[in-house]
């Protein structure tokens, strides 16, 4: 079997149908005796929503997942070289990027028939965040392979570019650090709604990372269920041709019986006669022996 192209048909289903099609190749490559494939594709996890929404935006608008991937390689090497002017212009154009290219992750998977919540909007965006920051990640995502949200680029977008531009300059030429304004006592009530938004959606989050562990684990668990009830059908099939091959050994054996019965008194018969023919011809032979007496 083409494990390859297995694959790559698996990675383009719905989530909905991934496992049905996945466990059912997985069932042919058995039938088929080849251990090595049915093993590979079984190990294909099922990809989370936003992690396949993600993978479709990268099939379906390649164009536009390779200029993010070029800005996922200049991002990174800037990063490495702590080029301020590349990391400030990187910067700009990931924003502008993620947040597009998010909407129209959610765009194409409602044409696909699987509208997604904003919440799921989310995470492709921290997804294509993963992308700029990880390598493996990107390359995961060229091929339309995710099968889940990458933990959040810590750090990675953290450096501002007048911090990396100001790291650069020698301490005694760095201007003075501007002063903090004083506390007020009137509350920033702006700042208070944003860290509230942002506790609601971390807990949005964390629910949806539980609810993706918990589907995983019922993947893994109905995986292991269907495997254990192939190999039931298999022994059952093999009890069964056992049971039928021990049925006509033992008919066989009957048949055999009986005929070898038959035979016997065949046998017997055939001898009883053969001794009566011998006395008769005998007797048939003293009796042409007295008359040749008799007449000389």
């Amino acid at each position: 079997m083409d494990v390859e192209q297995i694959t790559e048909e698996l990675y383009g289903l719905k989530p909905g149908e991934f496992v049905a099609a996945r466990d059912a190749y997985v069932a042919e490559a058995r039938r088929a005796k080849d251990g090595v494939a049915a093993k590979e594709i079984a190990a294909l996890r099922k990809p989370a929503l936003a992690a396949w929404a993600a993978n479709r935006l990268a099939r379906e608008r390649r164009q536009e997942a390779q200029r993010f991937l070029t800005v996922g390689e200049r991002l990174r090497e800037a990063h490495r070289t702590l080029d301020a002017e590349q990391l400030r212009a990187a910067s700009r154009e990931q924003h502008r990027l993620v947040t597009a290219l998010a909407r129209t992750a959610a765009e194409l998977a409602r044409e696909a028939g699987q509208p997604v919540s904003e919440t799921v909007v989310h995470e492709v965006e921290q997804t294509l965040h993963g992308v700029l920051a990880h390598e493996d990640v990107a390359e995961l995502w060229s091929r339309g392979r995710l099968t889940k949200v990458p933990e959040a680029a810590v750090g990675f977008t953290a450096i501002a570019p007048e911090e990396t531009a100001l790291s650069q300059v020698p301490t005694g030429q760095r201007p003075e650090p501007k002063p903090k304004p004083k506390p007020t006592n009137e509350p920033d009530r702006e700042a208070t709604h944003r860290r509230s938004v942002e506790r609601a959606r971390a807990a949005a989050e964390d629910a949806d990372a539980e609810v993706a562990r918990r589907e995983q684990e019922l993947e893994e668990a109905q995986r292991q269920r269907q495997a254990a009830t192939a190999e039931a059908e298999e022994a059952a099939a093999e009890v069964g041709r056992l049971e039928t091959g021990l049925r006509e050994a033992r008919q066989t054996r009957l048949d055999s019986q009986r005929a070898a019965s038959t035979a016997g008194k065949a046998v017997t018969t055939a001898e009883r006669d053969l001794q009566q023919a011998r006395r008769a011809a005998q007797r048939a032979a003293r009796t042409v022996e007295r008359l040749e007496q008799g007449g000389s």
